[in-house]
């Protein structure tokens, strides 16, 4: 019994939204199974004549006034229904996959025409027929959106300007102030700096802040072990310096960790890959393995860091230059986060001329200036011996989608390597560094607290 085939008839009759979005597109000649065949045809007639779901009573009520079948065939069948059991499973991947079933069983079914056609083994088709029917086949998608009506869709247009986005607040206010309230879905948004300088830091202190903000975080590493992203995030969401954390007596550490689990609804995965073994396709089935498994499906993605994860296009070691790559990897990221609907951060590497200066540019991307053109928003993390010494690091701002680049084109956020955090500074410490000092106006639904306000270890 094909799983596939399965999982499809088990949330035709027991997802009425699947149902409604997906038996438009299926036909019984992609089903192999002939007892599978036969349960969708009788699926497939009861929405034609009562344009509701069938009961797997009624299945079995009308496949037993079937005059095509044997009484061994009906037990079989009656056995198949028995097991459509209706256990939850990610919508959204599972209507990924049934089209992706649709359209192989389409393009193969496609072949094995074509190839009749050609042996002459069909009298009613011509071998002109052929490219149609390779191109229908190609063709299958669950996509009914023929594009926008300017003139006659201006209501769902004015309804779209007047809906708030949803996006996934910081806890830094120059940041929401740059990207008006934080990070929408379906971007990539990618911090670059030099080694050291803070990366790893500031995407473990977001994922951080993300997971008191009662959502579900996926980070991937494909740099460090999952063990020390996991110190790292210690050390920031318990509150204790990254050296001592080893020294902490075993109940003192269960009972920060059981008093954090008590302050957020969300759940921290962290997942470990070897260095540039990993493209968005393993990130795909990561995604789907965790929703079927632990019903887990992240608000948001970090990715750490992007120029050390794989191609889904191009081969490791190949002939293809590191600007082609890179960027391939950029694009490939950016797709994930548009199916998956979710904001996915990630990092990129300076050039040697950038490493160490006082200032960063989009030509001091390390490998690749087409990553830039590909990202929502990107942004420089500058250290320098006198931001060191006062506990800060400079951010500029290299594009942004979400807003004016111009304002608050440089800005400066504490930070505490100790504890890997970062957090506001005073505003003074904004005077001589922000490119524009005028303030806008700021304001969504639940402004984030100061760093960790409100919540006790």
């Amino acid at each position: 019994m094909d799983k596939i085939e399965f999982l499809i008839l088990n949330n035709l009759i027991n997802n009425e939204e699947y149902l409604r979005k997906t038996i438009p597109f299926l036909k019984d000649e992609y089903f192999e199974d002939h007892n599978q065949k036969i349960v969708f045809q009788e699926i497939a007639n009861f929405v034609d004549e009562y344009n509701d779901v069938p009961t797997k009573e009624v299945l079995s009520i009308e496949v037993e006034k079937r005059k095509d079948i044997n009484e061994d065939v009906y037990k079989q069948i009656h056995h198949l229904i028995d097991h459509l059991d209706g256990q939850p499973v990610e919508f959204d991947w599972l209507v990924d996959t049934t089209e992706k079933w649709c359209r192989d069983r389409a393009i193969y079914l496609a072949l094995i025409e074509s190839i009749q056609i050609a042996d002459g083994q069909n009298d009613k088709k011509q071998p002109d027929a052929i490219p149609s029917i390779l191109s229908d086949a190609l063709a299958v998608s669950f996509d009914n959106h023929v594009g926008h009506d300017y003139l006659l869709d201006y209501s769902e247009r004015y309804d779209l300007y007047n809906t708030k986005e949803e996006t996934i607040p910081f806890d830094l206010e120059f940041f929401n102030k740059i990207t008006k309230g934080g990070l929408p879905n379906k971007t990539l948004n990618i911090a670059l700096a030099g080694t050291g300088v803070g990366k790893s830091l500031f995407m473990c202190h977001v994922a951080s802040s993300v997971l008191l903000q009662n959502k579900n975080v996926l980070y991937i590493t494909l740099e460090m072990a999952e063990e020390r992203i996991a110190e790292r995030i210690d050390a920031n969401l318990l509150n204790v310096l990254i050296g001592d954390i080893a020294d902490l007596p075993k109940q003192m550490f269960e009972s920060k960790v059981t008093n954090l689990a008590q302050k957020t609804q969300g759940t921290l995965i962290i997942k470990e890959y070897p260095t540039a073994s990993a493209h968005a396709g393993h990130f795909r089935s990561l995604l789907q393995e965790l929703a079927l498994k632990k019903s887990f499906r992240p608000d948001i993605i970090f990715i750490d860091y992007l120029n050390i994860c794989a191609s889904s296009r191009y081969r490791a070691g190949g002939n293809v230059n590191s600007y082609t790559t890179v960027k391939a990897i950029a694009e490939e990221l950016r797709g994930l986060a548009c199916e998956a609907n979710v904001p996915i951060v990630s990092a990129t590497q300076t050039t040697r001329s950038g490493y160490g200066s006082s200032d960063v540019e989009l030509t001091d991307t390390s490998e690749s200036f087409g990553l830039p053109a590909t990202a929502d928003l990107m942004f420089a993390l500058i250290s320098t011996e006198e931001l060191e010494e006062l506990g800060q690091i400079l951010v500029k701002q290299l594009k942004n989608r979400y807003n004016d680049i111009n304002m608050y084109k440089r800005f400066v956020v504490g930070i505490d390597r100790a504890k890997m955090r970062l957090y506001d500074c005073e505003q003074s410490a904004q005077d001589d560094i922000l490119d524009n000092s005028k303030d806008e106006e700021y304001s969504y639904d639940e402004k984030p607290k100061k760093t960790f306000e409100g919540f006790k270890f």
